[in-house]
């Protein structure tokens, strides 16, 4: 069995992490939005779960201009969240539980409602207080053309012009100016953050965008000229460590001095990267002297195809060893559209336009759609490394794709004029309980609307019931920390179309059936399947494993 006890530092290497996006958990005063004492309340459910460490999505001080990663102070607790103090009973709930706990950190903006920024506005071009943050006077016979051609994320352009004519820029929305990484004060003040919260007992952090810190701010800044704009797509057609704005070189020397301040700690802190950055790329971001670990996308944006999934675990596994690391796997996050709902459409699909059809163009049938996320799940506990996971998705829980028009927040949506629809669909509470307002989140309504299906989905309805995908966690999750020793797998010789089968250590062995038929079951004894087996089979969207 692994030792994730605080006596092993290296405790993260094959830990499952359950995401919560505090919003969406639980709501404990009843305003209709989860905080911090209703994630303390709910901890026992984790702990049930099984999983090994809590990753806490922003909490701080926000007018979530977008869902909370626009921060105001790096080193306080949204007051509609909370307080310090229930912060603290937080982590030490989560400790009593045998919790690690991860904070999410964001260190590529801050809120325009930030003092420093407030301070760069009142201060005017020139003052030093801009210095700290991206100003450039713009194009044009009268500075009215944006510094460059830079894009936002959300869409449109990265640049908003001020009264006073100069530009600031905006990888993501306009109230999340970004931090100019080449300021000394930029530097000593999130490595304070850093400090902040380890010295409060955090064990390990999430740092956002993790690729977009260092940027070419050279006189004249450069357009990214025809380039794909954002995402990892922008990245595969120039030189690495050569685009203006993302996946610098520069960047992994913010990273290594981090590392002195994470191994000053006893055990030292951890820290997992989100950079959307081909995967060769992304390993450095990993390695031991920088942050050790680094999110999986290729996985997660694999199609359910048993060619493409071996090929990329195959990948991943070589990239982490390389790098000196261990590998990440994640189905889900408060970022894409839910697996359940999102492995049933067909590679290629428009995954938005999906979502502005309401999830009816075309049609995902739910009880397919959740027996090929268990079948996903299985497969994913078994690899080698550290599994992520997202909350609800313990529950079976679908996209809300058919969120109304009046009830969407995520600033993409109003962004791009109503021509993305966003990410609210995965971000909608949790449900706990059958029946209430909000199906046991809260005392009244959530902030964004739940389907009465939920009602199925919830956590009282799941639990103890044979069968169902909150036991199949449960069951999962305990055999993994009895099974899953090492960081290696051996795939086996031959397996028919469609299958992946592999043993890990000891010989226990997951055979996967991604194909749409029954598969011959080999031999050995179940010991968990996603589905119920057929005497000698192994039915479509099914994984077992066997002892």
């Amino acid at each position: 069995m692994p030792d994730l006890s605080s006596r092993n530092p290296d405790w993260w290497r094959q830990a499952v992490v359950y995401q919560v996006y505090p919003r969406s958990f639980a709501d404990a005063d009843g305003d209709g939005l989860g905080d911090l004492a209703g994630v303390t309340r709910r901890l026992t459910h984790l702990a049930a779960l099984g999983v090994d460490a809590l990753w806490l999505s922003p909490f701080y001080p926000s007018e979530l201009a977008d869902g909370g990663y626009d921060i105001a102070d790096h080193r306080g607790v949204d007051p509609r969240l909370g307080t310090l103090d229930d912060f603290d009973a937080l982590a030490e709930e989560a400790h009593r539980l045998g919790l690690k706990l991860i904070v999410d950190i964001v260190p590529n903006h801050t809120s325009h409602l930030h003092p420093w920024f407030r301070q760069a506005l009142d201060d005017g071009p020139g003052s030093p207080a801009r210095e700290r943050y991206v100003f450039r006077p713009g194009r044009g016979e009268s500075g009215e053309l944006a510094p460059t051609d830079w894009q936002s994320v959300f869409g449109g352009s990265a640049w908003k012009r001020l009264a006073d004519g100069e530009w600031y820029l905006h990888l993501f929305a306009p109230e999340q100016p970004d931090l100019n990484w080449d300021h000394p004060e930029v530097r000593a003040d999130l490595r304070r953050t850093l400090a902040f919260w380890s010295d409060r007992g955090v064990d390990g952090f999430r740092i956002d965008v993790a690729h977009a810190l260092a940027k070419d701010l050279s006189d004249p800044l450069r357009d990214v000229a025809g380039l794909e704009p954002v995402g990892e797509h922008a990245l595969h057609h120039v030189a690495p460590g050569s685009h203006p704005y993302y996946d610098r070189d520069e960047v992994h020397e913010i990273y290594r001095d981090w590392r002195t301040l994470f191994d000053s700690y006893s055990p030292p802190r951890t820290a997992v990267a989100e950079a959307w950055v081909p995967g060769a790329r992304r390993a450095l971001y990993a390695r031991p002297d920088e942050l050790g670990q680094a999110f999986n996308f290729e996985y997660l944006q694999a199609p359910w195809d048993a060619d493409a999934l071996r090929e990329v675990i195959a990948e991943s596994l070589e990239s982490a060893r390389t790098a000196g690391a261990s590998a990440t796997w994640v189905l889900s996050n408060h970022d894409v559209v839910r697996h359940a709902s999102r492995l049933m459409l067909e590679p290629g699909t428009d995954e938005n336009a999906w979502l502005l059809s309401g999830g009816r163009e075309p049609a995902v049938d739910l009880a397919a759609g959740l027996r090929r996320a268990r079948a996903a799940t299985l497969l994913m506990l078994a690899l080698p490394g550290s599994a992520y996971l997202y909350q609800g998705e313990e529950l079976g829980l679908p996209e809300v794709a058919d969120l109304p028009a009046e009830a969407l927040q995520d600033p993409i949506w109003t962004q791009t004029g109503h021509a993305r629809k966003g990410r609210d669909g995965c971000r909608v509470p949790l449900p706990w309980t059958s029946t209430g307002p909000s199906y046991g989140f809260g005392a009244g309504a959530a902030w964004l609307p739940q389907p009465p299906s939920f009602a199925e989905y919830a956590v009282e309805a799941q639990d103890g019931t044979a069968g169902s995908t909150l036991e199949l966690y449960r069951t999962a999750l305990r055999l993994r920390r009895k099974l899953a020793v090492g960081e290696t797998l051996t795939w086996a010789g031959e397996s028919p179309p469609g299958v992946l089968s592999f043993t890990r250590h000891d010989g226990w062995r997951c055979v996967a059936n991604l194909s749409g038929r029954p598969v011959a079951l080999p031999a050995g004894e179940p010991l968990l399947a996603s589905a119920p087996l057929a005497e000698g089979a192994l039915g479509p969207d099914t994984t077992v494993w066997l002892g």
